[in-house]
């Protein structure tokens, strides 16, 4: 006996890649909805490499009623609306958007790193999936942070357009495209060109100067894995299609080696460890797109602290850092709490 699920926000890059990772890890289904605004109503999308087409449902009108869980990659202001109406109806709601991240009453997981966390959903019947850039930091920092440790961490992302989902991938192709052939370069989506070039802002400004997507980095790490961690970040849109890389520096209240946390590291749930100190030996967005593991490369020592390191890691912001994340939590929901056959 399986689950109903309903995946809410179904033509877009995540929802799709919901629908394709519900397939490819064979998440145990009776019945699948695929849902989206009126505008797609009808609209036929394919469930994952299974031959199976869904027809688009509209969220408007969509009874929730009966159905297991709904995962939500619709964006925060359809969220506000649907979101508490399915969880009322007893529908448990795993949402991408930021809109309950940091409601205390709404647990933020990563299967990884804080999986009892999941036990507070019954609260209001909601589970929040963190950004994407979060996401796959703390997948990296969590082994460390139990073996030694660490009171601060500075971070600056390299994160891919798509990210801002199809508009930013599409303003890239065209972009880079009117450049070759020499056509005029209009900003859209983003505030400054992208096509061969970089934008160190990524959603609002906030009063202190930071921008939305760094406090969100912040206080995320922060009630996932621990709100004694001194977190600074700096945010950077760069003109990759698929997959978000980041610099980390840390500082650890006990001693850490270099070795010790590559050992660390090379058994961490989640963590694939790709560090070989030679041409090449390392992981770039391009090789991790289509993957769900979380890459870490260039493990290294910081001297300018008394027990410090820095480290390269990246991910596919599309899998790891929203739908593989948001089954995952499905999946631990299911053997936790939702138990069928």
């Amino acid at each position: 006996m399986g689950y109903r699920v309903a995946v809410v926000g179904a033509t877009g890059n995540v929802g799709r890649e919901m629908l394709a990772i519900l397939a490819e890890r064979a998440f145990p289904c009776d019945e699948v909805a695929a849902i989206a605004s009126s505008r797609s109503t009808g609209t036929e999308i394919e469930f994952g490499d299974t031959g199976k087409m869904l027809k688009c449902k509209n969220i408007e009108h969509f009874d929730f009623t009966g159905w297991d869980i709904a995962l939500f990659a619709c964006g925060s202001d359809a969220t506000k609306v649907h979101a508490p109406r399915a969880a009322a109806s007893g529908c448990v709601v795993i949402d991408n958007s930021s809109l309950y991240r940091m409601d205390p009453d709404v647990p933020l997981i990563v299967p990884e790193v804080n999986p009892d966390a999941i036990d507070g959903y019954v609260k209001k019947n909601i589970i929040a999936n963190p950004n994407c850039s979060t996401a796959q930091m703390v997948v990296a920092l969590k082994p460390l942070h139990d073996a030694a440790t660490i009171k601060r961490c500075v971070v600056s992302t390299y994160q891919s357009v798509s990210g801002a989902g199809k508009a930013g991938m599409d303003e890239l192709f065209e972009q880079s495209r009117a450049i070759f052939v020499g056509d005029p370069v209009e900003p859209k989506k983003f505030t400054k060109q992208i096509a061969f070039n970089v934008i160190p802002h990524i959603d609002v400004f906030m009063d202190d100067g930071s921008t939305k997507e760094e406090w969100k980095m912040v206080v995320e790490t922060k009630k996932i894995l621990d709100p004694k961690i001194k977190v600074n970040a700096t945010c950077v849109r760069v003109p990759v299609f698929v997959g978000h890389s980041e610099s980390i520096n840390l500082e650890f209240e006990k001693e850490i080696s270099a070795q010790q946390a590559m050992d660390i590291l090379r058994e961490a749930p989640g963590v694939m460890l790709v560090d070989k100190r030679e041409n090449g030996g390392y992981v770039t967005p391009v090789e991790s797109a289509g993957d769900g593991a979380t890459y870490v490369s260039r493990v290294r020592e910081d001297p300018t602290v008394d027990s410090g390191l820095s480290l390269w890691c990246v991910s596919d912001n599309l899998r790891k850092g929203a739908a593989l994340n948001a089954v995952q939590i499905a999946e631990l929901l299911g053997q936790r709490h939702l138990k069928k056959g």
